[in-house]
């Protein structure tokens, strides 16, 4: 049975936030044992690989001039944004670091889309309005965190939110050629970033198993998110797929044991909370 036509958008977005959760995930992981920038590379080589297979697999549509364009920047901005992130992840603990990122990046772009789209129902803004209150309670400290971690996860952010508003640009195209351009453009300035730095040994076989999977997690996101764009609103598509985090926090605490406080569980009911606001009709 197909899902109704409102709730389409809404589905890709959890599935965006399912595999971006789970990778940033492995990928934080990962990179407290490789130099992020070498791990990122090899995370982008392996989503290119796999997003190209799909595009070519299924013939889809190859996007116009424009959208080309728009990809590559967007990817260039997240490609950069993924490793300042995992170095982030990598310095500082997983249940911070990672909200950080997803509330600064989710602010920008929702405030284009209200502008552009015009404002939601009460309703959805009431949603909105506690998915961010959600997320900022995930991403409550009680000390002992770097400030530079935090700082590095606030630049991180930023470049996420280019990514989402160049994505949109890029909108009328297919998918998986879509994030095929972008894993381009995300792959060449992580993959010059390496060259120059010249520090190919700073990962392991694990590291790079780990990066590869990732890397895989990461690219099939970003086709979910493209699709929720596309299919309907961007403030929602990115508010959703902004709580990502939660997934990222809690495989944190189940694999790794991080610290889980009453904090994060009232964020956890808030986000959930915040869903079916968001993507009542």
């Amino acid at each position: 049975m197909s899902l109704p036509a409102q709730l389409v958008p809404a589905t890709l977005s959890l599935a965006a936030v399912l595999s971006w959760g789970t990778s940033d995930f492995l990928g934080g992981y990962a990179a407290r044992r490789a130099d992020a920038f070498l791990l990122t590379t090899v995370a982008h080589s392996s989503g290119l690989l796999l997003v190209l297979i799909l595009a070519s697999g299924t013939h889809a549509r190859f996007p116009s001039l424009h959208s080309v364009e728009w990809a590559l920047a967007g990817g260039v901005s997240g490609g950069l944004a993924l490793a300042v992130f995992y170095r982030a992840l990598a310095g500082g603990s997983m249940g911070l670091t990672a909200p950080v990122a997803a509330v600064l990046g989710a602010a920008v772009p929702t405030i284009f889309g209200i502008v552009t789209e015009g404002a939601p129902g009460p309703l959805h803004m009431a949603g909105f309005m506690l998915a961010g209150l959600g997320i900022w309670l995930i991403s409550r400290t009680e000390g002992g965190n770097s400030p530079a971690a935090i700082a590095v996860a606030a630049l991180a952010g930023i470049g996420f939110a280019g990514f989402y508003l160049c994505v949109r640009q890029a909108r009328d195209g297919s998918a998986f050629w879509i994030a095929t351009f972008s894993r381009t453009g995300a792959l060449a300035v992580t993959g010059a970033v390496v060259l120059a730095r010249r520090r190919f040994r700073e990962i392991s076989l694990g590291g790079i198993r780990w990066g590869m999977i990732a890397g895989c997690l990461d690219v099939m996101g970003t086709v979910f998110f493209i699709r929720a764009s596309q299919t309907g609103r961007l403030d929602a598509a990115v508010v959703l797929t902004s709580l990502y985090p939660a997934v990222t926090v809690l495989l944190a605490r189940l694999v790794l044991r991080e610290h889980f406080t009453r904090w994060k569980v009232l964020g956890m009911f808030a986000a959930l909370a915040a869903v079916p606001m968001i993507t009542a009709p």
